[in-house]
């Protein structure tokens, strides 16, 4: 069973067709209503929640990601994790949001801080979590990153990228998208991870997270670039992280390619 598991402690085209503009829009302006309702909120805390994306559950204090390839398995046990809804909490600072928390299943408490929004689209949460995750410092943008991903039927990976790759934000804010495009379902995102690890310009740290983030992903996905990598990578320690996940994944390919290197 593949799952990710923890604690909490916590592209707009220029010939985008109609229809796609005016989703995009939408996003946009339904991002921006969530933003200005925060903004209006009194002075404290504030508390909004949205419906999770499918595989994702929790029992308030831990979360767990399933990506559903884990076939009748999953049918044979019952689970006490709740599926949904995501509970987002901004603590403030006057205006400034100095923590952001997201917790799976449970509810607020009668006596809970602050201003709740209550249910709000999960598009617009998404949107609104990615815009802060662009411009929040340190680790409350960071944490802004998974919330977002978890959002129910919003295709975030686009966002992810152009995150990872945006040298202006810190770190471990590009680390944690590159981790979390990883998690993305679909060849597009694969590509993305692809363009991140095999290009030089690109913070070596970030590199490895999207080497890392390769071998997450299903074996006729990741291990042709890991291979593509462990070969040619003009940097030694994305070679030898290529190879060290290559020989995590059990891939026969991977073996094949051990067995070539160590017979020159």
């Amino acid at each position: 069973m593949r799952a990710i598991t923890f604690s909490l402690t916590l592209l707009l085209l220029p010939t985008a067709l109609p229809a796609q503009a005016s989703a995009q829009a939408s996003a946009q302006a339904s991002a921006q209503s969530l933003a200005d309702r925060v903004a209006r909120a009194p002075a404290g805390p504030v508390r909004f929640s949205y419906a999770a994306r499918e595989g994702v559950c929790g029992n308030g204090r831990n979360i767990s990601v399933h990506d559903g390839r884990n076939g009748d398995r999953d049918r044979d046990w019952e689970s006490d994790c709740e599926a949904g809804p995501v509970h987002v909490l901004l603590e403030r600072h006057g205006t400034e949001i100095t923590e952001i928390e997201a917790r799976v299943g449970g509810r607020w408490s009668a006596t809970a801080r602050g201003t709740d929004l209550g249910v709000v689209e999960p598009r617009a949460a998404a949107d609104y979590l990615l815009a802060l995750a662009g411009r929040l410092p340190g680790k409350v943008g960071e944490d802004a990153v998974f919330p977002a991903t978890i959002a129910r039927d919003v295709e975030v990976w686009p966002a992810l990228l152009k995150l990872a790759r945006d040298d202006g934000r810190p770190r471990d804010v590009r680390k944690a998208a590159t981790f979390w495009l990883g998690q993305a379902a679909g060849d597009e995102a694969t590509r993305g991870l692809d363009e991140l690890a095999t290009e030089d310009t690109v913070d070596r740290e970030v590199r490895e997270s999207a080497v890392f983030a390769l071998s997450q992903r299903p074996a006729d996905e990741g291990v042709p670039v890991l291979i593509r990598l462990a070969r040619s990578d003009r940097d030694p320690k994305i070679r030898r992280s290529a190879l060290f996940w290559l020989g995590q994944s059990g891939d026969p390919r991977a073996t094949a390619l051990f067995e070539e290197l160590l017979s020159k």
